[in-house]
């Protein structure tokens, strides 16, 4: 079971930072970024201080910065894991005690 350590909002913050710093790691101005991307500028400044932004202008960006394909396993199942029922716990050998 996963815990969830951050908050929403955490994550937000977290999503913009990541994104400014692949910006800047790819050279590329806010207004450059902009203007590869066809989301505003003002959009991406508002995004990199609050990490608020629609989901399509964040697949645009991440289009550009080259993050596209993490979205793309964002919600698929994922696959069962093996677990012991309560009947084959309680229906399990006692205990033995060890033999030279």
């Amino acid at each position: 079971m996963a815990l969830n350590l951050y908050t929403p909002r955490e994550v937000l913050l977290r999503l913009a930072l990541r994104a400014k710093e692949k910006r800047l790691f790819l050279n590329l101005s806010q207004k450059s970024l902009s203007d590869r991307s066809a989301v505003s500028f003002g959009v991406i400044k508002k995004f990199e201080k609050t990490g608020k932004i629609s989901l399509e202008s964040l697949l645009k960006l991440a289009f550009v910065l080259d993050a596209l394909n993490e979205f793309a396993d964002l919600f698929s199942p994922k696959p069962l894991e093996s677990y012991v029922s309560l009947d084959q716990l309680l229906k399990e050998k006692t205990r033995r005690r060890g033999r030279k």
